[in-house]
């Protein structure tokens, strides 16, 4: 049989593939700039995509700032909880570590959010953007270069179709579609333990406080929602995962406060469960030729400290920054100049994350007066601390404008 006709659309400036969190945040920053972008969506538009569920996502002050700047927080319709203070522990060490937003002359470091609602605000924001062209469901197959064009090809209404662009955006997730096409490897590092997320209700308010608890066994983390419940967060050897998916309500937020400890209060319910691989990848290059790749694809990160949206929304936004300030949009020099302005970031980020999942999981008991030091150093040397602080809240080093506070 003959195959199907390619039908070859009109050339685009960008192409972002991925509707997500990060390819969202990317086109709304676009829109000042009045170019021709493309989203390519696999969702269909019907309903919310599952990224958009019941997660806790913590965004720090800088993405709070960004968040605000681009229109999207003021369309939040459930209440997002402020994060004033934060506690970090070692389940079996000594010593922890408690930040005040006030000793910082801050109200918050940040703020924590209903990745539902946030979908929502999102979709509201996209919504009413001029210059974004939206095509969903659409699946990216491939892509190649003609003539220093990037050619984008998917399917869309069972029909493939080429795209010519100038710049190629691969924002579609950890299992990118785009890194793969882009011959751009990964490294991967395997924590051996799943995550479980849900929101939980205790018998006392958080009041802005966040916990953190590391075990062997995983992180632990409690979060202050704005609706009154808590974002729970539990770390779970995958050995045992299957075991720990299958209890009941009652005997997992017996399970969940057997290893908490009752310093933020008794757990009284829980709802429904979502599971999350602990793992990270790592893209080994951030670009190709007129393509580049952000948040998730570029890296996916151990969710212990909460840095992977907020480090993925400063890829965004120091993209935007880099086109509407380039000669010629995904040449060589304008990808060549975003990857210098990423670099101390996402060096440092990884840096942090890592080793937070490293070093705080590690049973070993000669470790055991290392983590306490490391403890004691973090809550004690103000230098330290400030360090940790700023980091944490995004602020740190060469940050796109959007994040930084305002004057």
């Amino acid at each position: 049989m003959p195959s199907s006709p390619v039908t070859v659309a009109p050339p685009a400036d960008i192409v972002i593939v991925g509707g997500g969190l990060v390819g969202s945040c990317l086109a709304i920053a676009l829109e000042p700039l009045n170019l021709r972008a493309v989203m390519l969506e696999a969702h269909a538009g019907t309903g919310m995509p599952r990224v958009f569920d019941q997660r806790n996502l913590s965004f720090n002050a800088a993405t709070v700032n960004a968040l605000t700047a681009l229109g999207v927080m003021p369309l939040l319709a459930a209440p997002s909880g402020p994060i004033r203070r934060i506690e970090t522990s070692r389940v079996g060490d000594f010593g922890r570590v408690v930040m005040q937003a006030s000793d910082y002359g801050r109200s918050e470091f940040g703020r924590v959010v209903i990745a539902s609602d946030f979908g929502r605000a999102l979709e509201q924001r996209l919504s009413a953007l001029k210059t974004l062209t939206r095509i969903r469901p659409a699946r990216f197959t491939a892509t190649s270069e003609l003539d220093g064009v990037r050619q984008v090809h998917y399917i869309a209404d069972g029909a493939e179709q080429v795209l010519p662009c100038q710049l190629l955006v691969g924002a579609d997730g950890a299992a990118s579609g785009v890194r793969s096409a882009l011959a751009i490897n990964t490294t991967s590092f395997d924590y051996r333990h799943d995550l479980f997320v849900a929101a939980a209700r205790l018998d006392r308010p958080l009041n802005g406080a966040a916990f953190e608890r590391i075990s062997d066994h995983g992180p632990l983390a409690l979060l202050p929602r704005g609706d009154g419940q808590v974002g729970l967060i539990v770390g779970v050897d995958r050995a045992d995962a299957d075991r720990v998916m299958a209890m009941a309500d009652a005997e997992y937020l017996q399970y969940v406060q057997d290893r908490f400890g009752y310093r933020a209060g008794r757990l009284i319910s829980v709802g429904e469960r979502s599971r999350y691989a602990g793992r990270r990848d790592v893209a080994t290059a951030l670009t190709a030729p007129h393509g580049v790749l952000v948040g998730n694809a570029a890296q996916s990160l151990h969710p212990v400290g909460a840095q992977g949206f907020n480090l993925g929304l400063r890829d965004a936004l120091t993209l935007a920054e880099g086109i509407a300030a380039a000669a010629s949009i995904g040449d060589a020099t304008m990808l060549q100049q975003y990857v210098q302005r990423r670099r101390e970031d996402r060096e440092r980020t990884l840096a942090f994350s890592h080793t937070m999942a490293t070093l705080g999981t590690n049973p070993l008991i000669p470790l055991r007066p290392l983590r306490t030091l490391g403890m004691a150093l973090v809550g004690r040397v103000q230098s330290v601390k400030d360090r940790v602080v700023a980091q944490a809240m995004g602020l740190g080093g060469d940050v796109p404008e959007l994040c930084r506070d305002l004057p």
